[in-house]
């Protein structure tokens, strides 16, 4: 057997993020123009000036990381011009839950395309100073710091105001303020307020869970979507407010979640090569979630709602 399932690598390669467009891929995108459209105005002053801080919040497999980072790379590709003529750009960090400034600051640095050095004798003043001239130097106008919530979490008071204070700094640089991206769950907000001086200057959106029954026909759309992209059919059987329900409660009702699951399923059609989507290829998608074909499988059992917790996805409890 090769390791290479072409039907996979197929529906992989039409089922791209861009196929399924959410009401709030509008709000993110016209977000992040307000304000790198300020924060080019400005720029065009030649005066100093602060720039501003996006926040995107969400529940856990709610899908901001591909939606921003869908977003950053079409900003990319626009190439914008700079005053200078340089093309715009905005580099993205993944943050690591046991780090702290330091760490923030080579992460960023490293991100930057910098090279690294020992940063244990630097100050945070000296760190900040090198990531400014950096993004200046490369046209670099803003940073996506994915799951910020990671580097805020588990440490005291001083040391996340710190860190906050060092986002906060990278914003108000006198010789090149950077527009900051943060996402993470819903608890970055919180430290966000911790610093009034930060928060003054974010605009926070939320990516809210899917809702029952008025996201069905979005479902749908979805469902359709990615069948037309995987050159399959959809059966009748799955074209149902029963499925479609099921597979919002086995996707915890978040909207990555759900379209994993339904690429998932479109991978599964595509290998029996039969031609249409099914109900078992929904079934097929929750086993590999799973890594179990026993037990009870929300797309076939009645009881599949008693068993399932929203915080809790791909896991299944004993009926209360």
């Amino acid at each position: 057997m090769s390791f290479v399932i072409d039907e996979i690598v197929s529906s992989r390669q039409s089922l791209s993020w861009r196929t399924f467009p959410l009401r709030r891929a509008e709000e993110l995108k016209a977000n992040i123009a307000r304000i790198f459209s300020q924060h080019l105005g400005d720029l065009k002053q030649d005066i100093g000036f602060e720039s501003q801080c996006l926040v995107v919040t969400g529940e856990p497999g709610s899908g901001k990381t591909k939606e921003v980072k869908h977003q950053i790379a079409q900003f990319n590709d626009g190439r914008i011009p700079l005053p200078d003529g340089k093309p715009s750009r905005m580099v993205s960090c993944l943050l690591d839950a046991k780090g702290g400034w330091k760490d923030l600051g080579s992460t960023t640095l490293r991100s930057l395309g910098y090279p690294i050095e020992n940063l244990s004798r630097h100050t945070q003043a000296s760190i900040t100073a090198k990531i400014v001239d950096h993004a200046k130097r490369c046209g670099v106008v803003g940073m996506y710091f994915d799951e910020a919530q990671h580097i805020l979490r588990s440490k005291n008071e001083t040391n996340r105001h710190v860190i906050l204070d060092s986002f906060k700094t990278l914003m108000k640089s006198q010789d090149w303020p950077l527009m900051l991206i943060l996402t993470g769950v819903p608890e970055l907000m919180g430290y966000v307020q911790e610093e009034p001086q930060l928060h003054r200057l974010v605009t926070h959106q939320t990516f809210p869970d899917l809702e029952l029954p008025a996201d069905l026909g979005v479902i749908n759309d979805i469902v359709q979507s990615a069948a037309i992209e995987s050159q399959i059919e959809v059966s009748d059987d799955v074209m149902t407010r029963d499925v479609y329900i099921r597979l919002a409660t086995a996707g915890a009702f978040g909207w990555g979640l759900v379209i994993g699951l339904v690429i998932d399923a479109c991978e599964a059609a595509r290998v029996r090569e039969a031609g249409v989507l099914e109900r078992r290829d929904f079934a097929a998608a929750w086993c590999g979630k799973v890594a179990s074909s026993r037990g009870l499988n929300p797309f076939t059992h009645d009881a599949y709602d008693k068993v399932l917790r929203r915080e809790h996805p791909f896991r299944m409890f004993s009926p209360a």
